[in-house]
């Protein structure tokens, strides 16, 4: 595979061939979320997903085909994610909640997925650029919809969209990977708080002191 493509990675049709693709995937995203890329081994990916060696080149050219198809895998299954937990949400602030909530959930549940998408940009800067922008389409495609029934105010979509999703990967690296939080709820208010009143809520011009 060149440097910039899709995965070339073998689609099984066979329910046992999707299960052991599937064991490789996931084997994959543990070693490379715990090794750079270059330490990663398709021996140990195989190890891992209890499966020969040969095995691997049934559904993978090599090394890189597997980890371009897991940054793909990783994406698509986010956006699945995001996609249920905002589905049946009447409002717009009540699918950013429900989208925010959903994503710091996954990153909880996949506390590789910062590890492996940063390395994404070295590895295969256009399987990186990818990732963010098939899920940035989406959520632009979503704000513009709110956009055009009055719920929000009018801005770019895309950079709208972006600027949210800045909001939470950042709150997600440092409140969910960091500090493996035991409730979630609490971040999500605060980032709701955020994007619904911005910097200048009144509820929040007051100091410290006179809060209490």
């Amino acid at each position: 595979m060149n440097v910039g493509t899709t995965s070339t990675s073998k689609q099984p049709t066979t329910k046992r061939g999707q299960r052991t693709r599937q064991a490789l995937l996931e084997a994959a995203e543990s070693v490379f979320g715990e090794m750079t890329f270059e330490q990663a081994s398709i021996a140990e990916i195989t190890r891992r997903a209890k499966v020969a060696l040969g095995t691997f080149y049934v559904y993978f050219p090599h090394k890189q085909a597997i980890f371009v198809e897991l940054v793909d895998d990783l994406s698509a299954r986010l956006k699945k994610t995001l996609a249920a937990a905002v589905k049946g949400e009447t409002t717009r602030l009540g699918r950013e909640r429900a989208g925010f909530r959903a994503f710091f959930e996954f990153a909880a549940k996949h506390r590789n997925l910062y590890r492996v998408v940063r390395q994404a940009e070295f590895v295969d800067e256009p399987a990186y650029h990818r990732y963010y922008r098939t899920l940035g389409n989406a959520y632009a495609k979503g704000l513009s919809a709110a956009m055009a029934k009055g719920e929000i105010g009018r801005f770019e979509p895309e950079i709208l969209a972006f600027a949210l999703m800045g909001i939470a990967d950042m709150i997600g690296m440092r409140f969910v990977l960091w500090e493996s939080p035991t409730a979630i709820e609490p971040i999500v208010d605060e980032v709701l708080e955020l994007v619904q009143h911005g910097l200048l809520s009144k509820a929040r011009m007051t100091s410290p002191k006179e809060t209490k």
